[in-house]
């Protein structure tokens, strides 16, 4: 249950870091095939607040299995929606480009909603979908503390200091317009990744109609250093990646 201030207190950068021996310890993060992932590119796009580093763990285990992963460009993820979603959308492309194909989007939290957004605007660039903890159902339901903090960014924005939040992400047309496309039926493979444990994103509202649920053990902000986690994406990135693969061929057979 997400129960409001105990949730929110178990969640911490710090508290997080602590799991890191037991992840490179655990035979999900030792024991890598460097040719599983046969170059797929993949975007990370973290969460709100959190940067590139919150996901440099999933990163280095990618790459470590013949993923190219990258960077969304995305920040902190603390913008107006719809111009995150285009930056988003600018890396997919690029990294498709680079890889000669689609690629997988990987997303924490706000991150994996914006991930979302993309795959539904552009399924042909998007190989599959991974949705880490993301409040896909209501992206306005995260824990209070969290919410203030948002609002807190739109007050900056309106005093116009750019780059932030716009309150009309809140209310306006670009809440309206992506909530819509949030709600679209999904067109790629996807796994949304929930914890009943959350402190920042009640496990409900991850659970995608569209997306395979599966739950782990984790807080919110443990996510991308928890064994769990890897071992729900390993076997369904390498299906993916073999599909990838399959396809080049084909074309290559026929083309």
């Amino acid at each position: 249950m997400f129960d409001g201030l105990r949730s929110a207190a178990r969640e911490s950068a710090f508290r997080a870091l602590v799991d890191v021996p037991r992840l490179v310890r655990h035979p999900v993060w030792r024991n890598a095939d460097p040719g599983q992932g046969r170059g797929v590119g993949v975007v990370l796009a973290p969460g709100f607040g959190a940067g590139d580093v919150s996901l440099a763990p999933a990163a280095s285990w990618l790459r470590a299995r013949g993923y190219r992963p990258v960077s969304a460009r995305v920040g902190f993820t603390v913008g107006c929606t719809t111009e995150l979603l285009d930056r988003l959308m600018r890396s997919v492309e690029n990294h498709a480009e680079r890889t000669g194909g689609p690629v997988v989007l990987l997303g924490q939290s706000r991150g994996g909603g914006l991930a979302r957004l993309a795959a539904a605007r552009s399924p042909e660039l998007v190989l599959g979908l991974v949705m880490m903890g993301s409040p896909v159902l209501d992206p306005l339901g995260a824990h209070p503390n969290v919410m203030r903090i948002a609002r807190f960014l739109t007050r900056l924005s309106a005093a116009g200091l750019p780059g932030l939040l716009d309150a009309d992400c809140f209310t306006g047309p670009c809440y309206e317009a992506n909530i819509e496309s949030m709600t679209k039926p999904l067109q790629v493979p996807a796994v949304s990744i929930f914890s009943r444990a959350d402190g920042v994103v009640p496990w409900e509202l991850c659970q995608d109609p569209y997306a395979d649920c599966v739950e782990v053990s984790s807080t919110h902000t443990g996510m991308g250093f928890d064994p769990q986690v890897y071992q729900v994406l390993g076997p369904r990135l390498a299906e993916w990646a073999s599909l990838a693969a399959q396809r080049r061929d084909r074309v290559l057979t026929f083309g």
